[in-house]
């Protein structure tokens, strides 16, 4: 009996250990990617000191992607180091809160960003949406403020009805279908308002990528009529590509989001585990592509990757001449960017 006990605690404790690393390795990956966003468009508007439209939706994109996986890595962290914690009455409501209002906020910005991408490419001789390419630098803050007060409207049905559902749990005796019941009863309303939010958002998301690419696979066939086989057409494919990827991972996103009311009052571990691990990994996933579909941030990027890397290089390169291995390079050569080019000069010469 007693081995029985020790194995099943075990298991329980390798099970915990799992997805923390999981957790740990998503969350970390994201709020790095969506730092470095926020960095790139914070060092803009220093330069520049004015945003357009674009950045102030990646921007405010980027902030709620990074607290929503900083919150869920410290949620998961207390859940699994210090469980005893969630049963001090303001602290689970509060997480519960929070969580809904960042992750519904990350939603609804997502589906503003393909609305504006949308409006702001695609080419429709319609007046609506002639008038709508012309105000959509106005629409735009108000489109924020928007998503914003629908995921406080959320934030605050969740905080009430967790808090209900604690009062219940703690005065409802031993009668645990009726408990069960009553749970249901609580959190369907919630559910309800909250499913048929992300739907209007999933909505927008079909309708604005449908446009856009039936606009953008128009264009291209014009061109190709025309013979017309330049850099604006292969940037028209990198647009499809990015609109087609971003569709697929928030499906993908919208379906575990359905998954999650569906197992949320059941005591599911692996399947809502798993439904974790591809709600954490949109955030990541979708920045990655934002960045790569962005002139601005990928050219960062690549900018910064290779000093990097040669900087690793270049410490190889110095430890091997200063054991009397080096074999006689220019810094050039050796595959180093400018800047570490005249870092290492500097070191060689100094040898």
């Amino acid at each position: 009996m007693e081995a029985c006990y020790s194995q099943d605690k075990f298991n329980a404790t390798s099970y915990d250990a799992m997805a923390m690393v999981i957790i740990t390795l998503q969350a970390f990956a994201g709020m790095g990617i969506n730092t470095f966003i926020v960095s790139v468009l914070c060092i803009a508007w220093v330069k520049k000191k004015s945003f357009n439209s674009n950045e102030k939706i990646l921007l405010f994109l980027g902030c709620s992607r990074f607290w929503y996986l900083c919150i869920t890595w410290v949620y998961s962290f207390l859940s699994i180091i210090y469980p005893w914690c969630f049963y001090v009455h303001p602290i689970p409501q509060l997480f519960a809160a929070i969580q809904t209002f960042l992750n519904s906020s990350n939603l609804w910005t997502s589906a503003c960003l393909c609305v504006f991408y949308c409006i702001k490419i695609a080419n429709f001789r319609h007046i609506f949406f002639i008038y709508l390419k012309v105000k959509i630098d106005r629409i735009v803050p108000w489109l924020l403020l928007g998503s914003v007060l629908v995921s406080l409207v959320i934030c605050i049905l969740i905080y009430r009805t967790t808090d209900e559902v604690r009062n219940l749990n703690s005065t409802t005796p031993g009668n645990f279908w009726k408990l069960s019941v009553r749970m249901d009863e609580h959190f369907f309303p919630v559910f309800f308002i909250s499913g048929f939010s992300f739907a209007t958002a999933f909505m927008a998301v079909i309708f604005s990528a449908l446009l856009l690419l039936f606009s953008l696979w128009r264009h291209k066939c014009k061109m190709q009529t025309n013979s017309v086989k330049n850099l604006s057409m292969d940037a028209h494919i990198k647009a499809m590509k990015s609109i087609l990827s971003f569709f697929f991972i928030y499906s993908i996103n919208f379906t575990c989001f359905v998954l999650t009311l569906i197992y949320a009052t059941k005591n599911e571990n692996p399947v809502m585990f798993l439904i974790l691990v591809f709600q954490y990994a949109f955030p990541a996933v979708h920045s990655l592509i934002l960045i790569f579909s962005n002139p601005k941030l990928e050219k960062t990027l690549l900018r910064t990757l290779p000093c990097v890397k040669c900087k690793v290089c270049m410490r190889q390169e110095l430890s091997a001449f200063t054991n009397g291995r080096r074999i006689g390079k220019t810094p050039r050569e050796g595959g180093f960017c400018a800047k570490c080019a005249v870092e290492y000069s500097h070191a060689f010469i100094s040898q």
